[in-house]
């Protein structure tokens, strides 16, 4: 035999070799990949267990909580049991959170705790005021436990045909196939989530200061527009354009919409960017304004910007306007205003403008606060002076100044106050509201301030 013949076999055997290695590494690779995707598996199976199960430990505790609170008679034991209500609700929310689609598919579940953590803040608000506990609360209570006592037991039940392994919970991927099906018109099964929800138990209508007050939906209407008359869509093409200075041909008709406010919106080129804008059908005001034009390096200052938007704002009948806050990024300086009546600085009617400091333009408007609340306010005088109401601040802060202020509450309810803006020995400013008519303090605010403007936390 040859060399060659022998050179040929070696080249074949070491090829062969090779090519074995190779898809032994290949292999080894892949029964790694596919293990560690098993665990990786089986770890977001366990979150998504071990979040279910935290969520039907809060809300057994929360049902708890309800039905203490429902016999309660005392001011501090109701107290501590808000708190501990307020507590277990927001357990509830972030256990929802860490499902696959848990706000979606617990939309119900998740509004419940969010009703009943705001309620009990609320509640616990009244209570260490001294304000007691009216019939009605009480009933709400007692109305909020039965539901949170059946919510309760489901969920122990789907917690126990987990654990029996009659059902799984659905990781994120299966929920996503899932939920593209359904909305692709495909007939799928609903999820252990959906099945529930369709049996959630009946939840009373609470009317309280809080964001979840049915009164918030049923009874609030724009008061700025009160008796005037509806609008056609050209007059309210023309409003827009008069709002802006332009000719109304060049507003195209976009849409037509409902809400608290229900509008006609138009949109147009100008200055090399699209306009958007929006006229409510009753009266015919600009709700919202926003300008997409580029703006150039400024030429204005924050304090001349600010002098614009208030010329702007007279310019349209918005008289009486006060500049609060403002806050100024690439170069567009947004100013909030409040309404002034007599002494008082009104912070319920507030308008946002937004000024181009390349030219001190308006480039942005919004006055659904302002449309929503504005009207001319009966006014009790003050019960508690300023005298006594400076006396409630802490000795550390100093006052830098004073006004009346009317501010809004969490249910759109509106509180006369004392406002200071008070300094700390570090320069830090806050704001302290203190209620007019009892002398409590009502809110405390921390002003966030740097070159760019004030924000309040």
């Amino acid at each position: 035999m040859t060399k060659e013949f022998f050179r040929s076999r070696r080249a074949k055997v070491l090829a062969v070799s090779f090519a074995a290695a190779a898809f032994a590494v290949t292999g080894g690779a892949a029964l790694k990949s596919h293990a560690r995707a098993e665990a990786y598996r089986n770890i977001v199976n366990n979150t998504y267990q071990h979040a279910f199960a935290e969520l039907t430990t809060a809300v057994a505790e929360m049902d708890a909580a309800l039905q203490k609170s429902a016999y309660a008679t005392s001011q501090p034991l109701l107290a501590q049991l808000c708190t501990e209500l307020f507590g277990r609700a927001m357990s509830a929310q972030m256990a929802i959170g860490e499902l696959p689609y848990g706000n979606v598919e617990l939309a119900q579940t998740a509004s419940f705790a969010a009703k009943v953590g705001d309620y009990a803040a609320a509640l616990s608000k009244s209570t260490a005021a001294g304000d007691g506990t009216t019939e009605e609360e009480k009933e709400n209570l007692r109305a909020l436990a039965a539901a949170s006592g059946q919510l309760s037991q489901m969920l122990q039940d789907l917690q126990a045909d987990i654990h029996g392994g009659t059902i799984t919970l659905e990781d994120l991927e299966q929920a996503e196939v899932r939920l593209a099906q359904t909305q692709e018109g495909g007939e799928t099964a609903g999820s252990t989530f959906q099945n529930m929800e369709a049996d959630f138990p009946e939840v009373p209508t609470l009317i309280y200061d809080g964001p979840f007050s049915e009164h918030l939906s049923t009874q609030q209407q724009p008061k700025a527009l009160e008796g005037l008359e509806e609008v056609t869509q050209e007059e309210a093409r023309e409003a827009a354009a008069a709002f802006m200075g332009l000719k109304p041909e060049i507003f195209t008709a976009v849409s037509t919409g409902e809400g608290a406010i229900p509008y006609w919106s138009f949109s147009a080129v100008v200055d090399g960017g699209e306009v958007y804008i929006e006229v409510s059908r009753q009266g015919g005001r600009v709700t919202e304004l926003m300008n997409a034009r580029p703006v150039g390096e400024a030429t204005l200052t924050a304090e001349e910007g600010v002098e614009a938007a208030r010329a702007f704002l007279a310019a349209q009948g918005y008289e009486d306007m006060e500049p609060t806050y403002h806050i100024s990024q690439d170069n567009i300086l947004t100013v909030n205003f409040a309404a002034r009546q007599g002494e008082t600085l009104c912070y319920p009617d507030l308008i946002k403008a937004a000024v181009a400091l390349d030219s001190g333009s308006i480039v942005g408007f919004e006055a659904e606060g302002y449309l929503m609340n504005h009207t001319q306010r009966a006014m009790e005088p003050p019960a508690v002076s300023e005298e006594t109401a400076r006396a409630v601040l802490d000795p550390d802060l100093e006052c830098l100044s004073h006004q009346l202020a009317l501010i809004p509450t969490a249910g759109k309810y509106e509180v006369l106050c004392h406002e200071f803006k008070c300094q700390l020995e570090d320069g830090r400013h806050y704001i302290v509201y203190v209620n007019a008519q009892t002398g409590s303090e009502e809110k405390i605010l921390i002003l966030i301030e740097d070159e760019s403007g004030t924000l309040t936390i």
